[in-house]
């Protein structure tokens, strides 16, 4: 049990238990509010919903307490994810497909959800962020193996730490075992249209999968 409330949840529209669902996590700050949007940008078929982080920071929320930017305490994702996974079980029991699409501080969270437990999602985007190094989540050799892993990353993005995205790239392109499709944009910290573009095939892939 944690201390945490019920999970606030934005879908996108009614949700529908015989569909795939895609969970979008929104960044550290942030809310379900803004996030939730991206899924007009995506491929009809699976339910959309977007969580509220649990930890209400700077106006907005975040999914764990950090050590740094882009460096998760242990313990404090050990415990978001446990209030998630209670929430999701609720809507998602076996046999549903989820996907996980993160940006940012939930491109974290949802890299920490697949290593704790890859054999329940579908596949997960990692948006402009990192995985939770030195987290409490095994980063193994073919920890990832088989799972359909999204990575979008900015060249010039100033926000998360160079060496984490450089690490999460070589990662989940090499020894994961994950199949990655991943892209570099030119630009900072913010989701492209060339990206949304590719992410809503990636998604729609998913689907007919």
């Amino acid at each position: 049990m944690t201390g945490f409330p019920q999970p606030t949840v934005a879908w996108h529209d009614e949700d529908d238990a015989g569909r795939p669902l895609v969970v979008l996590l929104h960044g550290r700050g942030a809310d379900e509010r803004g996030i939730i949007g991206l899924a007009q940008h995506l491929p009809p078929g699976p339910s959309y919903a977007a969580v509220r982080a649990p930890i209400a920071e700077g106006g907005g929320y975040a999914w764990f307490a950090n050590r740094g930017i882009g460096r998760p305490v242990a313990e404090s994702l050990a415990e978001t994810m446990a209030w998630f996974r209670d929430w999701l079980d609720g809507v998602a029991p076996a046999g549903r497909p989820v996907v996980l699409v993160g940006f940012s501080g939930g491109a974290a969270f949802a890299g920490g959800l697949v290593l704790a437990d890859p054999e329940r999602f579908a596949g997960a985007a990692i948006l402009y962020g990192t995985l939770p190094f030195e987290a409490g989540v095994p980063v193994t050799p073919a920890r990832l193996a088989g799972l359909p892993v999204f990575v979008a990353q900015g060249e010039a993005d100033t926000v998360i730490p160079r060496e984490l995205l450089d690490r999460t790239w070589t990662y989940l392109r090499g020894e994961s075992g994950a199949v990655a499709h991943t892209r570099r944009d030119p630009g900072g910290h913010g989701i492209t249209g060339d990206t949304m573009a590719e992410l809503a095939g990636w998604v729609a892939a998913r689907q007919d999968a």
